[in-house]
């Protein structure tokens, strides 16, 4: 199995680096095929590992992780190229964030998420919202965090999130922690869950915590 994974940030590395772990191919995307974090990156990870442009990394990969920021994702997906994402496991971790006069700003909000954009502009990608609620330590290492705390998952492809769940197992992820909130619609609400994490994240200093919902026996 080859992976495509989109960005060289934090998020991304530590996704891509993960998937070499587990024995996947993995070739990390960037607007430039020398872009300096995905070749230390490769170089760092073994021959497992390449990197590429955008459209170079998509077609790699028999699945897709869209790990760039959510206000460039659907810029960052275009650039791939007409057909290269037809099929394919689409997931994304993106959240639509930005710093705007010193203040956290959602954008889009409420009314529709970055999952429901990709999956308008890539009807025939399968497009699968999942980790956005947790920083990348905690993605590829739920141990950091005690309890039975869980990620979520939207997406209108019921094989596509099958899939998605059973890679969310091997980065230790249990199928039962694993709550699937419907269509992908649903990204609207993981993604507004986004202003609380980082609300968190500033009174206690780190993003190793999670949310886990619990529920009364009926």
């Amino acid at each position: 199995m080859r992976y495509g994974v989109l960005g060289t940030g934090e998020v991304g590395r530590t996704l891509a680096s993960e998937l070499v772990k587990l024995g996947y191919e993995v070739r990390m995307g960037s607007r430039d095929a020398a872009n300096p974090a995905a070749v230390e990156w490769a170089e760092a990870a073994g021959p497992a590992a390449s990197h590429g442009t955008f459209a170079e990394a998509a077609a790699f990969g028999e699945a897709v992780i869209s790990a760039v920021g959510g206000r460039v994702a659907l810029a960052a997906l275009e650039s791939t190229g007409e057909g290269t994402l037809d099929g394919k496991v689409l997931i994304d971790v993106s959240n639509p964030i930005a710093f705007e006069d010193g203040r956290l700003r959602l954008s889009p909000v409420e009314s529709d998420s970055v999952g429901e954009q990709i999956q308008r502009a890539f009807p025939r990608a399968r497009v699968v919202k999942t980790f956005n609620t947790v920083n990348c330590a905690v993605m590829v290492n739920p141990a950091k965090v005690p309890g039975a705390h869980q990620v979520f998952l939207s997406g209108d492809d019921e094989d596509a999130k099958e899939r998605t769940t059973a890679l969310l197992g091997e980065f230790g992820w249990p199928a039962d922690r694993v709550i699937d909130l419907g269509g992908i619609e649903s990204a609207r609400a993981v993604e507004m869950i986004v202003p609380l994490w980082f609300t968190l994240f500033q009174k206690f200093g780190h993003g190793e915590f999670n949310f886990e919902v619990r529920r009364a026996a009926h």
